[in-house]
Order: structure tokens, then C-alpha cells, then sequence
């Protein structure tokens, strides 16, 4: 497997796992924003609070950034001359 191949298996596999979590972290957030959204603890059944909507949406948008960067920095094309592993021959 070459560089490249490497690098697109893990561009997506990333994108799986963080798109699955963003996207479960975005129905929580949105279902503690409206209202709809409870937990127990014990045996009482409580809503969730907003705030905690809030955290997941923000949670959800930082898990989808991060296949968005992985995608860039490995798939993008590096500069050709900025570092060289050729040993410069001494002058004569």
C-alpha cells in the first residue's frame, strides 16, 4: 500500500467513526434543546437540561471538523522543495 492509499483508509474510517458519533451527539443535542430530551437516574426520570444540548452540538461540530483536517493534512500535496533527504556532494 502506497502513501496514498494509506492515507485515504484513514481519511475514511475517520469519517465513520466520528461521523457516527457526531451524528448520535447531534440528535442528543438537539432533543435536550427542545425539550424532548429526559435521563434516569435511580428510578426518577428527569429532562435534560439545555445546557447540556448545547455541549452536544458543540461536540457534534468539533467530531465532524476532525475528519474534515484529517482529510486535508494527509490527502493534501506536500511542497517539492521544502525539505530534501539527497545529500548535497561537497564542492570541489
Amino acid at each position: 500500500m502506497n502513501n496514498r492509499t494509506t492515507s485515504i483508509v484513514v481519511t475514511v474510517v475517520t469519517a465513520l467513526l466520528c461521523g457516527c458519533c457526531s451524528l448520535f451527539a447531534c440528535i442528543m443535542g438537539f432533543g435536550a434543546i427542545t425539550g424532548n430530551g429526559t435521563f434516569t437516574l435511580g428510578n426518577t426520570s428527569q429532562p435534560m437540561p439545555t445546557t447540556y444540548g448545547y455541549v452536544f452540538l458543540c461536540l457534534s461540530l468539533i467530531a465532524i471538523i476532525i475528519p474534515i483536517a484529517v482529510g486535508f493534512f494527509m490527502l493534501r500535496k506536500k511542497p517539492e522543495g521544502a525539505i530534501s533527504n539527497e545529500q548535497i556532494p561537497p564542492a570541489a
